[in-house]
């Protein structure tokens, strides 16, 4: 809406007029809306304009909103972002799962499922992204069904929904934080079995490992962590 505040008021076919403190006109036409003054609201059709009159002593001030947008989100977004995070304690006896893939070490994750960090932040992102429940809510721990069901199970039902909703992978980035083991020799293996599992090419994801510099339980080998975000492009 436009505030107007002026002195000497009337409605008439031209558009509005100033004058400066230069005695210099200026017309300023309005849009057809309504307008509204500290003393009255009035109409201003296609056809009329609204004309101000000052004197040198007296300035007009005027002030025109530019149009409102919805906050409303749009349902047909061209593309979507989403976050993933995931962290399980490292204990013996369990096996360590990585993106689907089998890393040898003395410790795995301890957890519901198969524990694999790398995947269920994976599943996360791509729920987030498409504004839906997270893991733990659409494949609960309190299931008895998901008792060591392997994590691929839930990266498929998140493609299904992400297919769904016609969008697919844009692009992924995930980072693992583990004190041991080095998975350099596992990052390939671990990424192909990823693109697999999301029907997307590998050149689209990227995998990074870190350290925890022997910080907190992360650096002392005590769980292992993933953060993972993904670009959805709309099909």
């Amino acid at each position: 809406m436009a505030m107007v505040t002026t002195t000497n008021l009337y409605t008439s076919y031209s558009p509005i007029t100033t004058k400066t403190h230069n005695n210099k006109s200026v017309s300023l036409p309005l849009p057809p809306r309504t307008y509204t003054t500290s003393h009255v609201n009035f109409p201003v059709p296609v056809q009329k304009r609204t004309r101000l009159s000052t004197s040198a002593a007296i300035t007009t001030t005027i002030q025109v909103d530019g149009p409102t947008t919805s906050s409303k989100a749009s349902k047909t977004l061209p593309f979507r972002v989403g976050h993933g995070f995931d962290l399980h304690r490292l204990e013996p006896g369990y096996p360590l799962i990585i993106g689907g893939i089998d890393v040898p070490h003395d410790r795995g994750c301890e957890a519901h499922s198969d524990g694999d960090v790398l995947l269920h932040c994976v599943v996360d992102a791509i729920l987030g992204a498409l504004g839906l429940p997270d893991i733990g809510q659409i494949f609960p721990d309190s299931d008895p069904k998901w008792k060591g069901a392997a994590s691929s199970v839930f990266v498929k039902e998140a493609v299904r929904l992400m297919h769904e909703a016609s969008y697919e992978i844009g692009n992924l980035d995930a980072t693992l934080i583990l004190q041991r083991p080095k998975l350099s020799p596992y990052k390939e293996a671990i990424r192909a079995n990823l693109s697999e599992l999301l029907g997307a090419d590998p050149s689209v994801l990227n995998l990074k490992a870190k350290t925890h510099e022997k910080v907190d339980s992360l650096g002392e080998n005590r769980s292992i962590a993933a953060h993972t975000v993904v670009l959805l492009m709309k099909k």
